[in-house]
């Protein structure tokens, strides 16, 4: 795994980015063959070689790309491809979220890391899949596949918004507002559903767990990440004219929503098609296991056997 850092376009603020190519140069090969990627260097400032054309990976709320390696690195080994994760604003040895923090940032943030890295397709989790798939409106992606994708249509997602989230963020309940969060995504399966004294509970002891106390640290984050996913409230329309080839995945095991909002923008939008993964959860891309990194590598591959865009267009003239 490689770490470097690609520049944004405002401030020179920095991404962390974190790569696995299957059969990397040598340092020395890598600077003789390519030479700088433009502002983009590694972790001791030599410039990222280039190479074939790669697969960025966008994660979700509440944690970091860290948990997502592993995925990526079978990804890579599957593709005979680079995949590379990078930390969105407001983690660890990336930029913090700006004052006027929307999906623009992020759709900004996420051009800077495929013109860096040299990529073509995009797989993208949750709020990952809200932010890729409103950039691939206006971005020339090759493909795309989404999980769960956190797209409000037509106000869906409004009511899973908790005031008390944002509020108790502010007071330094964070206890408190992890429980409201859990609650009004129900991402968490059974415990979702759970009294929210419990939640707070189980807030106070997964605190006591490396991804616990650092999912709490991320609450900030998630409060403008979730107002961002509201105040780009879309219709169908919005999406007709995507050319981008995209497969919409939902987890069997996963909060409904998701899979409704793919459904519809599949029967909409002739370039998506929908499936749902059996057994899978919502945390499907963090989760041990190659079953879901396999059925995602085939359709970047093309091997899948889902309709093209081309051809669904013709069968429904």
């Amino acid at each position: 795994m490689e770490t470097w850092t690609v520049e944004t376009d405002d401030d020179g603020s920095r991404l962390e980015v974190h790569s696995f190519r299957p059969a990397a140069p040598t340092s020395a090969e890598g600077r003789d063959s390519a030479g700088s990627t433009g502002g983009s260097t590694s972790a001791k400032g030599d410039p990222a070689p280039v190479t074939a054309p790669g697969v960025v990976v966008i994660h979700g709320t509440l944690v970091t790309d860290a948990l997502y390696r592993p995925f990526a690195r079978n990804l890579s080994l599957l593709l005979s491809r680079p995949v590379h994760c990078y930390n969105r604003r407001g983690r660890a040895g990336s930029a913090p979220q700006p004052d006027d923090y929307s999906v623009d940032t992020e759709i900004r943030d996420l051009a800077a890391v495929m013109k860096a890295t040299g990529s073509e397709d995009v797989v993208a989790h949750s709020f990952g899949g809200f932010v890729a798939l409103k950039a691939a409106r206006d971005m020339p992606l090759r493909r795309l596949v989404t999980y769960d994708a956190a797209v409000s249509l037509s106000g869906n997602l409004h009511h899973r918004w908790r005031p008390e989230l944002e509020q108790a963020v502010t007071d330094g309940q964070l206890n408190h507002a992890w429980a409201h969060l859990v609650q009004g995504l129900a991402t968490a399966g059974p415990l979702s559903y759970l009294p929210l004294g419990a939640l707070r509970m189980l807030s106070i002891m997964s605190a006591r767990t490396n991804v616990g106390a650092e999912m709490r640290e991320l609450l900030p984050t998630a409060v403008k990440e979730m107002r961002a996913v509201l105040d780009a409230d879309a219709e169908l329309a919005d999406f007709t004219e995507l050319a981008t080839p995209t497969l919409m995945l939902s987890g069997g095991w996963s909060p409904g929503y998701f899979a409704d909002t793919g459904r519809q923008l599949a029967s909409a939008v002739p370039a998506i098609d929908f499936a749902v993964v059996p057994g899978q959860l919502h945390e499907g891309p963090i989760r041990p296991g190659k079953r879901l990194a396999i059925r995602i590598a085939r359709f970047l591959n093309g091997t899948d056997g889902t309709i093209t865009p081309q051809s669904k267009k013709r069968r429904r003239g």
